[in-house]
């Protein structure tokens, strides 16, 4: 077997997370798929090898000591519970978000531009993992999975998603937007004619402060997916690409 194509170099969230949580973020290094997606895709959607994806997955789980749980997303809004799943019942469950009381189940999102969230509430002792593009965004994925964990205080982190001075989006998108919620309005910023820059992260930071977290307990979305070539995939940038995994379980 060939050695991994560069260094293994996960972005670890900087968020106050209590003692007995990990997450990460995988990054374009370190695994064994060639070409638009090179080297380290666990997505096993979007048209790589899949002999190179299986290896790469089966590295990112030797170096976690745990193995991850990977969802088939749909831009939907199915949050899946992941206390009822066992790691040899094989397949996919198709979902947008994955939460947890159980130690070693890590809740997945695949990326390259949506944004993903972590969650973690420290007094139920769980975690949550969501993957938010403008459509689940638009239609609560954020806020079904916050239900689903219940009420009480949590802290998110928001990870590498495409940037607000990146996404350019037409007048459909912006009308779903506005249509939820009128004040959606400074979610965007104004471009070439019928075209605007759309702000992911302050669409979650929004929806987040709506459902009752306070902003001192929101972390992370500091990120362009797009504009960072070298750490991240896009979407957007490349079309034919592969994913980062967003990762996030108790010990």
């Amino acid at each position: 077997m060939s050695e991994p194509a560069g260094p293994w170099a996960p972005i670890i969230p900087d968020w106050p997370a209590p003692s007995w949580v990990r997450s990460l973020v995988t990054t374009r290094g370190g695994g064994y798929s060639t070409g638009p997606y090179a080297s380290l895709n666990p997505g096993g959607h979007c048209g790589d090898d899949p002999d190179a994806v299986a290896r790469n997955r089966n590295l990112i789980a030797t170096r976690l000591g745990v193995r991850p749980i990977w969802m088939k997303q749909v831009h939907g809004t199915t949050v899946f519970d992941a206390d009822a799943w066992r790691v040899d019942d094989g397949g996919e469950p198709e979902a947008d978000a994955a939460r947890t009381s159980r130690r070693g189940m890590v809740c997945t999102v695949m990326i390259a531009d949506c944004l993903p969230l972590l969650v973690v509430d420290e007094a139920r002792r769980s975690v949550a993992a969501i993957h938010a593009g403008w459509r689940g965004l638009a239609a609560g994925v954020i806020e079904r999975c916050l239900d689903a964990m219940g009420a009480g205080g949590k802290r998110v982190w928001l990870g590498p998603a495409i940037g607000p001075e990146s996404y350019e989006i037409g007048a459909e998108v912006r009308d779903v937007f506005l249509r939820h919620d009128e004040g959606a309005e400074v979610l965007f910023r104004p471009t070439r004619p019928g075209h605007w820059y759309l702000d992911l992260y302050e669409a979650a930071r929004r929806r987040l402060r709506t459902w009752g977290i306070g902003s001192e307990s929101i972390h992370g979305g500091a990120y362009c997916a797009l504009r960072d070539s070298e750490r991240f995939f896009s979407h957007r940038r490349d079309s034919v690409t592969g994913r980062m995994a967003a990762m996030v379980w108790i010990e």
